[in-house]
C-alpha cells in the first residue's frame, strides 16, 4: 500500500517525466524496464508493461500480477492481459490516435518493438528515449535514500555478525550461505546479487563465485555482499586477512584502504565521475599497486545494482547532490589472491555520507 510520503515521492517523478515528455513534444510514454515502471508505480512484478502521459497512466499485466499491481501501484489504471502485453499494448495506442510516444529502445528486443510497432499502426510516431529515465534515477530522491540507507545497514550488521566466523576450516559455500541466511533474519528481502566470498588464489578474480575451498591460513578473503530491502539495493566490500601479514601483504592492504579513502573524499557535488577515479589509480600508483586494478573505481546503486553514473576513467557525467555510487579499488595478484574495500555512499552538499559501517581497519584475522 502506497503511503502519504510514498505518493509525494511518486508523483513529484511522475511530474518530471512529464516535463521532459513536453520538452520534446511526446504524448506520452511506452515502458518495459521492471525498474523504470517501479520507480513510477510501485509496481515490482517481473512481467508488465506501462504507458505515461499528462493524463493517462495504465499498467498492463499478465494474470499471475494483477492482485499485485492493484496493490501496489500508485493512480494507475491496471489491465489483466492473458496473452501478449506488448501487441495489446500497442492496439491500445492505436485507439488513442495520432501521438509521439517515446519508448525504450536499449530495453525493448527488436521481436516486441516489431510487435509494439505493427500493433500500434502508422497513427503512432515512435522516438526512442534511451537511458533518459535511468538519467533521472541517477538523482535519488528521500524515500529512495532512506531505502538504500536501511538495506546498507543491514548489510553492515550481517558483515559484523560473520566476523567471527571468518576462519580456517570454512568453505566460501557455508559463509555464502551464513551471509545470505542473516539477511533475511534481518527483514532483507534477499542479496542484491550473487553474494561473493573468494579466499587464496581465488581472491585474484574480481567476480569470483563462491566454491567449496576451505579458507586457509594465509589466505586473503574478498566478502562481497549487499542485501535488498524495499526495492533498493546496498554494496559492499571487505578483505580480512587469515593469519599474521607480513610486510608485503601490509603494503597491498594500506595502499587499496587509501586509495579508497581518497576516492571517497572526491565524491563530491559537481565533481566529474572520472575525477574519484583518478583519484583512487594516483594513490595505487604512488603505492606501484595501478596495475593490478582491472576494473572501474564504482557505480550508482539504487533499484539495481549496477546504475548511472559509472564511476570509471572516461565518465564526465558529474555527480550531483543525491548521486548514490560505490567506491571499490581493488587490486588483483595472480597466484597470491586481491584485496578490494567497497562502500555505498551518497553525495552530498557537506561531503560524501557512507552508508556501509562496517570496518575496515579489523582486517587481520590472527
Amino acid at each position: 500500500m502506497i503511503q502519504g510520503k510514498q505518493r509525494h515521492l511518486f508523483k513529484a517523478r511522475r511530474q518530471a517525466l512529464i516535463r521532459q515528455l513536453r520538452a520534446r513534444r511526446l504524448g506520452g510514454m511506452f515502458l518495459s524496464d521492471p525498474a523504470n515502471i517501479f520507480y513510477l508505480t510501485g509496481f515490482r512484478g517481473s512481467a508488465g508493461v506501462a504507458y505515461l502521459g499528462a493524463t493517462d497512466a495504465v499498467l498492463w499485466v499478465d494474470p499471475r500480477y494483477t492482485l499485485q499491481a492493484r496493490e501496489q501501484a500508485w493512480q494507475v489504471d491496471v489491465f489483466e492481459v492473458k496473452t501478449g502485453l506488448v501487441p495489446f499494448a500497442g492496439r491500445w495506442l492505436n485507439r488513442k490516435g495520432r501521438q509521439r510516444v517515446g519508448f525504450e529502445n536499449t530495453h525493448l528486443t527488436c521481436q516486441q518493438f516489431s510487435q509494439l510497432r505493427e500493433a500500434a499502426g502508422v497513427k503512432v510516431a515512435w522516438v526512442p528515449l534511451g537511458q533518459a529515465l535511468r538519467a533521472m534515477r541517477a538523482i535519488k530522491d528521500e524515500g529512495e535514500i532512506e531505502a538504500i540507507r536501511q538495506a546498507c545497514l543491514i548489510t553492515s550488521q550481517v558483515y559484523k555478525g560473520v566476523m567471527s566466523q571468518i576462519r580456517p576450516g570454512v568453505s566460501e559455500l557455508e559463509l555464502t550461505a551464513e551471509i545470505e541466511y542473516r539477511m533475511k533474519r534481518l527483514r532483507a528481502e534477499g542479496p542484491a546479487f550473487e553474494t561473493i566470498v573468494a579466499s587464496g588464489c581465488r581472491a585474484a578474480m574480481p567476480h569470483a563465485r563462491p566454491s567449496s575451498k576451505l579458507l586457509e591460513k594465509g589466505d586473503f578473503v574478498i566478502l562481497d555482499l549487499g542485501a535488498i530491502l524495499h526495492g533498493y539495493a546496498s554494496d559492499m566490500t571487505r578483505t580480512v586477512y587469515l593469519g599474521r601479514p607480513d610486510s608485503r601483504i601490509r603494503r597491498l592492504y594500506a595502499g587499496v584502504q587509501e586509495a579508497q579513502r581518497k576516492a571517497v573524499e572526491a565524491a563530491l557535488p559537481g565533481v566529474e565521475a572520472r575525477s574519484v577515479d583518478a583519484t583512487a589509480r594516483r594513490v595505487l600508483a604512488r603505492h606501484r599497486l595501478d596495475r593490478y586494478f582491472t576494473h572501474s573505481t564504482g557505480h550508482g546503486v539504487g533499484i539495481e545494482i549496477h546504475e548511472e553514473p559509472r564511476v570509471a576513467k572516461r565518465e564526465t557525467a558529474r555527480l550531483r547532490q543525491g548521486s548514490v555510487i560505490t567506491v571499490e579499488p581493488g587490486i588483483y595478484l595472480e597466484g597470491l589472491g586481491g584485496v578490494r574495500i567497497e562502500d555505498t555512499l551518497v553525495v552530498t552538499a557537506g561531503g560524501p555520507e557512507i552508508l556501509t559501517s562496517a570496518p575496515k581497519d579489523e582486517w587481520v584475522i590472527d
